[in-house]
């Protein structure tokens, strides 16, 4: 059985949208002549590495339906995505191959496989150092997640880095669209009090860096999770990343260097 969902009072949130006229040149550009007041991480592949664990499961029940993915390609369509546009996307992909709609008990099924390997949750090296460090140099620290809002918890807290960031832990649960659409991003900043255009965001999926830059904030993107493959720096940039750091101790030594 599925979880009921859980239910959240938010106030109002302003959604940012580009006109035909910008740019993730623009917006690059503009964003690394201000200086930061925070930093907000995505969880999943850049504080966890969780996505590797999911994508293995999730894969796994997806062939027992008959749809099959390259890992690559998986990460490449899929990641980053809040589970409403997840399961859009994997429904479609059933009708497309079968012309017909998946079987009732797909997303159960698919969320089963997905908890396969949750006891091999490791943290990823450095994340709570580059934590601690950001929380003594901006004050203000944030996690905007596409995970459910209990899993996101669940997996903070048994990593340990759940009280680097809290309060300041975000899922797409409580905004209207998930990534690649800015709102978490923006709910995020509203919530720490900072101007979007002052926030750093540390992604791994190229949905993430889209809905980060369309917040209107400076994107890095990250590639030191177990799902990343050959050319996901590439992407990342391509999606609209200042750059791409491999590990945290890259981070840190970038962020140094832009203050």
């Amino acid at each position: 059985m599925l979880s009921p969902p859980i239910l959240f009072s938010i106030p109002k949130i302003i959604v940012v949208n580009f006109n035909a006229h910008s740019s993730a040149q623009d917006m690059r550009a503009m964003n690394k002549s201000l200086s930061l007041d925070a930093v907000i991480f995505d969880c999943d592949g850049v504080l966890v590495d969780s996505e590797v664990l999911a994508i293995r499961g999730e894969r796994g029940a997806l062939e027992e339906f008959g749809l099959r993915y390259s890992p690559e390609d998986y990460v490449r369509k899929f990641v980053g995505l809040h589970d409403g546009a997840f399961f859009d996307a994997l429904r479609e992909d059933f009708r497309e191959a079968f012309s017909a709609d998946a079987p009732g008990d797909f997303e159960e099924r698919i969320l089963e496989g997905r908890g396969r390997e949750r006891h091999a949750l490791q943290v990823i090296e450095g994340a709570a150092a580059a934590m601690q460090t950001v929380k003594a140099q901006f004050g203000r620290i944030g996690v905007a997640s596409s995970s459910r809002a209990h899993f996101l918890k669940s997996k903070l807290e048994r990593t340990g880095l759940y009280e680097f960031a809290a309060p300041h832990v975000y899922s797409a649960d409580l905004v209207a669209h998930g990534k690649p659409a800015p709102d978490i991003f923006l709910y995020t900043a509203e919530r720490l009090g900072v101007d979007p255009a002052r926030c750093l965001v540390l992604e791994d999926s190229e949905n993430g860096v889209r809905a980060g830059l369309a917040a209107g904030m400076t994107v890095w993107g990250f590639l030191g999770g177990g799902h990343i493959f050959d050319g996901h720096a590439e992407r990342l940039l391509g999606a609209g990343a200042e750059k791409s750091v491999s590990t945290f101790a890259d981070f840190i030594s970038a962020l140094d260097a832009r203050a």
